[in-house]
């Protein structure tokens, strides 16, 4: 047997720290999924030519691209990820994120606002929204970074922005308070969570743990496969009193990893779990100690959320057709789940940005240039579409929901456009959301059996299922 090889008997069996197990099943007890794919009628044509939405709903634009802030600035473009968020008067807040790099030759005023670094073109907007859902004013949150690429929110009310970057000085977490227009926390990077290209945050407010997904688009490829590798890190703070400012007291930093077996995520068999472990990397730069140190090897991970438990994020080159992968990881069970992967057949395709709704479905907006769109996931595993950018060369990005449920935002990154959208959603329902977080993963995404993993199973004495997942995960059947 060679050097690489593993028994059946050491990856099932194996226990203790730094080991992990491939199972075969889902986490824990599956919820049953009693509900179906939400009917929310087939999409209308827009006749402005923006985006496509079903007959029941309507949109309204909210804000564009030099539309002037307080103090007069022009909104800048490339908008990106977005959030709701409750203000301490009971005001709705959207808080946006601006992708913008000094090639792009953006400059834009933020008077009074302390930034990061001079010059820098990256930032938040905040749109404060009165109660019949205009925009009463709008003003800067953050400057001075770069590419401002997605974030996440964070259980005391406040939104994580990052970089998605890797020049000198870049790279880094900012906490923008979403009220505060002075710069006070957010011209400081929280560097304890690491200098590399961040994407998405999601964190558990059950215990503070952020967890960031990493974009290394310009990152050199794996040379087994050929392939950008990106990780999923974690970072748990010394500070867990989930107020602003405690994230920049420090913490440890960590990188998902798993079995030798299965360095990369690629080769997760679909609809099953492997069980993962996490170890330590630096601050300074994660990225290459997570390559020493054997952490799972993603291919481009881009959104993410965490609820009802679990931690959604997103591969937006996953898979064997590279049309992306939608992935749970599940704390409690250290368990790490394919959920959903695209293929010409399902029409899955490039998922980015990550939002689990009020009803407990997980939306994602396309990364594409042409027809980006917003698609639904049900717990069933049904794939469903919500709405179809219609602008030409226009992607989809920052989908979002109202803290009561009754309104859905999202951005059209370029031209720049912050939308808002009304009609009958699903009411919002929290054990809705514990059941997407807990159901199985749904069997039409069961590995698909090569003859010869088939064979090489049934003489190691292995069902098929078990065969063709160990087969996914590349560890030698003979």
């Amino acid at each position: 047997m060679p050097d690489r090889a593993i028994t059946r008997r050491r990856l099932l069996v194996a226990g203790g720290a730094g080991v992990a197990a491939l199972a075969l099943g889902g986490c824990g007890a599956p919820a049953r999924y009693a509900g179906r794919t939400p009917d929310f009628g087939a999409l209308r044509p827009d006749p402005n030519g923006i985006v496509d939405l079903p007959g029941l709903f309507r949109y309204r634009i909210l804000q564009q691209e030099g539309d002037r802030l307080a103090g007069g600035a022009a909104a800048p473009g490339y908008f990106d990820a977005m959030v709701a968020l409750s203000m301490r008067d009971g005001a709705t807040v959207l808080v946006r994120n601006h992708e913008l790099a000094p090639e792009d030759e953006v400059r834009w005023s933020v008077e009074g606002l302390a930034a990061y670094e001079a010059g820098g073109p990256g930032g938040t907007i905040a749109l404060v929204l009165g109660r019949d859902g205009t925009v009463e004013r709008s003003y800067a949150t953050s400057a001075g970074t770069i590419n401002n690429c997605a974030g996440g929110p964070t259980p005391w009310g406040t939104w994580l922005t990052c970089e998605e970057d890797r020049t000198d000085g870049h790279g880094y977490v900012f906490e923008v308070e979403p009220d505060d227009q002075t710069g006070r926390l957010s011209r400081r990077p929280i560097r304890a969570m690491g200098s590399f290209s961040h994407e998405a945050a999601g964190v558990d407010p059950a215990t503070g743990i952020v967890y960031v997904t990493e974009d290394n688009y310009q990152g050199e490829p794996d040379a087994a496969s050929g392939r950008q590798m990106s990780f999923l890190y974690r970072y748990l703070p010394k500070d867990r009193r989930r107020r602003p400012g405690a994230l920049h007291a420090g913490g440890r930093l960590q990188a998902l990893a798993a079995d030798e077996a299965a360095a990369r995520a690629e080769g997760l068999a679909e609809g099953r779990r492997l069980g993962v472990r996490w170890v330590d990397v630096g601050a300074e730069d994660p990225h290459v100690d997570a390559v020493e140190r054997g952490a799972l090897r993603f291919t481009r991970l881009e959104g993410a959320d965490f609820a009802g438990g679990a931690l959604w994020f997103s591969d937006t080159e996953g898979g064997p057709a590279a049309l992306g992968r939608m992935y749970r990881y599940t704390p409690r069970t250290e368990a790490l789940e394919l959920f959903a992967e695209g293929t010409p057949q399902n029409g899955m395709s490039s998922p980015d940005n990550v939002t689990v709704t009020p009803w407990g479905d997980v939306w994602f907006a396309e990364d594409r240039d042409e027809g980006s769109r917003i698609i639904g996931l049900t717990p069933a595993g049904d794939l469903y579409r919500f709405g179809v950018a219609r602008l030409p060369g226009a992607e989809l990005a920052g989908p979002t929901f109202s803290p009561d449920g009754r309104t859905f935002f999202f951005n059209v990154q370029s031209p720049g456009f912050t939308i808002a959208v009304e009609g009958p959603f699903p009411a919002a329902s929290s054990a809705a959301r514990g059941v997407m977080a807990r159901a199985a993963p749904p069997q039409h995404l069961a590995p698909r059996l090569a003859p010869d993993a088939v064979e090489a199973g049934l003489r190691a004495g292995l069902p098929p299922l078990e065969a063709a997942a160990l087969d996914r995960a590349g560890v030698p059947l003979s």
